[in-house]
This record gives C-alpha cells, structure tokens and sequence, in this order.
C-alpha cells in the first residue's frame, strides 16, 4: 500500500473529526439529562436535509460500496436496481407510511405492531429485528469493512474489525441518534465525493487521453452485456467461490426486478426497517420527514455510479484489456467483493488515496453506528420498558441501550471473521432477508390498510413466510430468489387472509382509520417526486 504522509494525514484527519463531531453535537445542557427522546429520536429537530443524508449514510454501507462493486463487477449494471427503484420505493414510503407512522408517535417499528396488533407481535418482531441487526447486518458491514483495510492498508481482519468497531463507539454508544445522524451529514458529503472521485480516476484511466466519457464509452461499447439493466436467462454466467457456475438471472431475473420481488425487498428496507425508519421519526415535522426521504431518493439515483461502475470498470480492465494494469501491480480479482478495494489501491493517485479511502470507511462507520443505534432502541422500547422493567425511568432507559450497544458490538466483532467464506456478499444478505420480507411486509402493509387484518393472522403469515422460503430454497433452489419473495408474499396473504376472515369481524378493534387529508403532500414534495420518476424512466429508456 503505498499511502503518503498527506494520505495518512487526510485519512486521520476525518477520523478526528467525525469524533469530534459526534461528541460535541451530542452535549446537553448543563442540568439537562438525556432522555429517551434525546438519544433515540435525536430530540426529533433533524431538518429535512439531514434525514436524507442520515438515511444515505445508513444505507451505503461496506454491503454496497464493496458488495454491490463485487455484485458490478461479476453482473454489471443491472445490480443498480437495487438502488434507482429504492428511489422510487422512498416517494412511496414517504407518502403512505410515514404519515400513519409519525400520527402515532412511534420510537419503534414493532412498537406499531402492538398499537395495530398486540404484544405478541410486537416481542416476535423485536427480537427478530435484534437476531439480524446483530448477526446478519452488523457482522457483514463489520467483515467487509476489515477487507477493505486488509486489502488497501494491509492490516489484519481482526484488528482492522476492532478499529471499525471502536471507531463507531466512541461517539455512537454515548450520543445516541443525534450522534449518528449528525456525523452522518459529513460522512455522506466524503462518501459522495470520495466515491466519485475513485470512479472517475478508474474510468478516466481506461479512457486514456479521452478522459472519463472517453472510459465509458468503451466500457459500453465493449461490455454491452455488463450495461443491461434487464437480464435474460443464460446472459451473465457468474463464477461463484467454489469454481462453479452460476446464472445471474437468478439473482436479477428479468422483467421480475421490475414487476415482482424487488418491490417486497424495497418496501420492507425502506418502510418496515427501523435503522432507516428512525431518521424519518426524528424528524422536525411531516413535511421535513417527506422532503428529506425525496433528497434520499435523489441521492439513491446517484449511487450506482460511485458503487456499480466501479466494479464493472475492474472488470473491463481485468478481463479485457491488462495491460492497462500498471506494471507491478498484480491483476488477479480472486474474490468479487475484492474489486474496489483493487481498483481503489491501484488507480487512485497518491495524494487522493486519503479521501476516497476516507469515503469508503464513511460509508462502513455511519452504517455501522446506525445499526448499533437502532439495536439500543428496539431494546430499550420494546423488550426492557415493556417486558423487562416496565416503571423502568429515562435514565435507565438510555442507560440499557447503551449497555446492549456494547454487547451487540462485541458480538458482531467475534461473529464477523466467520463470513470469510462469502463470495457475493451483497446478494448473500439479500437473499437472507429474503426469507422474513415478504412475512414482515405483508403484516405491516395489511396492519396499515386492511382493517379486517388481526394479530392471529400476522403471526401465522409470519411464521409461514419462513417455511415457505426455506421449502423453496431448500426443494426449488432454482427457482429466483427475487421471484420466490414475490410467491410467498402471496401465499402470506392468503394465510393472513384466511385467519383472519375466521373472526367475521368487519373490521379489527385495533384497525388504522385513515382518511385522504393525512396522504395530502406540500408542492416541493409533488415536484421532487415527478423528478425522480422522470429520471428513472430515462434511465431505464437507455439501459434496458
């Protein structure tokens, strides 16, 4: 690794910062204790600029940046579904759920299930939502961040885990969201910067004297295939870690990325998530909550050229034309998930490496704490107060989750080297969630705009989603995982459906009563959402 003394300095010196911010933004006033409102909901005064970038920097983590690059790199550009109709899905959220979300003054996700449902399904959910935070989303940020280090400053996996680890505690753990998603403003502005100036050091390198649009111009001419948006069976075959072959199409299938699945994994990450939700709950006002979800929108569409063109970029260079590798560097990619740390560590100059280094550990760190924040307060709100010690005072509130922060931390730290196995982790982690989405979906959707829907029928769909994916999984492992959510969420509802109709109720004594005035949006909002639509029907004009 050959980083410079102004390398290091850059690189410090962001670390330095995002602390320094951290704990001064966190200070109370003098004689002013923090109260779970405080630490949880970020004494709900986040403007609309800041939820966006506070959502973004929850979002683009090491799962995106070096996942989705990994993802780029062996599939292309049709892996930036994921984030262009993420833009779409956000204008949804914030226009239907948010409203209902905000008017019960929810801390929680599950804390809506109870207002909607009952106990029961509140205590499932909350300790379904802790199992995944802790084992699935903080050990997979934890694992890609430390092979980053590994790879471009060459430090151990189990010290480069700690640092990350320590990094995110010293301000997370004592701050609270207010912490997080102040810091999170910065971070997001060195990760959109830093991450495209590490595109376009790549992508102007292949294009030579031409410069950038000359770089990607014959990246498309060449890999046409790689700038597919819509896949077709047996297109893209992708080498898995074993040596085998794999078709992409199961991962991306079709016109299903559109129409089908993707939707059940958007709207269950967007509208039913709690370290994505929480910001839109801390925010000033409902129209400061929607306006920040269409800044996130705008940001999204953005995403795939500073963590999709990357990886297809590696690849052109790799597999198509070496000898654009400068010499003594070595140009073998023995892993997906390894192409950004490889192009980062090659083709960004000395001098730069700082910062687009600095943007990458932006996006791992303010995941990391945006998770570990989210873990307290589900904690907290929903199984400590509620089950646990239910006269429980604000201090020992704010005290447990910080009691938890620390042992989800420690737990992740010991979890994440087991993950080395991991080819494609961005597509491993969705195809995980992809087990419950469709289950949680259907009973938050159903809770939200069906009035006949009851607790029973929450818990059976749940609980069948999960059977239902693991007998796909397990029996019809071809079958496209993106197709099997979009199944099971129908099998769901009819489940749901049928329990529920059992009580020949008209409608649920714990029913939402909406009416049209609570959907009403302000003209910035209307304008903004035209946008975005606009923008992603050019986009998939060009790339289908």
């Amino acid at each position: 690794m050959n980083f410079t003394t102004v390398d290091y300095l850059v690189f410090f010196g962001y670390i330095v910062t995002i602390i320094s911010i951290g704990i001064f933004v966190s200070r109370e006033k003098k004689g002013h204790e923090k109260n779970t409102q405080d630490y949880f909901l970020a004494s709900k005064a986040l403007p609309w600029w800041a939820v966006g970038a506070s959502i973004i920097a929850a979002n683009i983590s090491a799962e995106q940046v070096i996942g989705m690059s990994g993802s780029g790199f062996a599939i292309g550009l049709a892996i930036a579904s994921y984030e262009w109709m993420a833009a779409l899905t956000l204008i949804i959220v914030a226009k239907y759920f948010l409203p209902i979300f905000l008017e019960k003054g929810i801390f929680t996700m599950p804390q809506f299930l109870e207002i909607r449902y009952d106990s029961r399904v509140r205590t499932i959910l909350a300790i379904f939502w802790l199992i995944v935070y802790i084992f699935v989303n903080l050990t997979s940020v934890l694992y890609l961040g430390s092979l980053a280090l590994q790879e471009i400053m060459g430090i151990d996996a189990i010290w480069a885990v700690l640092g990350l680890a320590i990094f995110s505690a010293l301000y997370t753990i004592y701050g609270g969201l207010k912490a997080v998603a102040w810091t999170d403003v910065v971070q997001v502005i060195i990760l959109v910067f830093g991450g495209l100036l590490t595109t376009y050091m790549a992508v102007s390198w292949i294009g030579g004297d031409g410069g950038f649009f000359s770089g990607l111009s014959m990246m498309f001419a060449e890999l046409p295939d790689k700038f597919d948006m819509i896949l077709d069976k047996g297109q893209i075959m992708i080498t898995n870690g074993d040596g085998s072959l794999k078709d992409a199409f199961t991962d991306l299938p079709g016109i299903s990325v559109l129409i089908g699945g993707m939707w059940i994994a958007n709207l269950f990450y967007w509208g039913c998530n709690q370290y994505i939700t929480q910001r839109a709950l801390a925010a000033k006002s409902i129209r400061e909550a929607q306006r920040g979800l269409a800044f996130a929108g705008y940001l999204k569409l953005l995403m795939p050229l500073i963590v999709v063109v990357p990886g297809i970029a590696a690849y052109y260079i790799v597999n198509l034309h070496p000898e654009l590798i400068p010499q003594g560097v070595v140009g073998i990619i023995e892993k997906n998930d390894k192409a950004y740390p490889w192009l980062l560590n090659t083709f960004v100059p000395v001098g730069f490496k700082g910062l687009a280094f600095a943007a990458l550990i932006a996006a791992i760190v303010s995941s990391l704490s945006s998770m570990v924040n989210s873990t307290a307060t589900i904690w907290a709100m929903d199984i400590y107060k509620p089950i646990i010690k239910k006269d429980a005072s604000e201090k020992q509130l704010v005290t447990s989750g910080r009691i938890v922060s620390t042992l989800a931390l420690i737990i992740a730290i010991l979890v994440a080297p087991q993950l080395k196995t991991l080819d494609q982790a961005f597509q491993y982690i969705q195809e995980f969630t992809g087990f419950v989405s469709p289950g949680i979906l259907l009973i938050f959707m159903a809770g939200l705009f069906w009035k006949r829907s009851t607790a029973d029928g929450a818990l059976w769909a749940a609980g069948l989603s999960v059977v239902f994916s693991a007998f796909f999984y397990f029996f019809l492992p071809e079958f496209p995982f993106m197709d099997r959510m979009g199944v099971v969420f129908i099998m769901s509802g009819l489940v749901m459906a049928v329990v529920s109709y059992k009580k020949k109720q008209d409608k649920d004594p714990k029913a939402i009563f909406i009416n049209r005035e609570l959907f009403k949006t302000d003209r910035i909002f209307n304008i903004a959402s035209i946008g975005i639509i606009a923008i992603l029907i050019l986009l998939y004009a060009v790339f289908w």
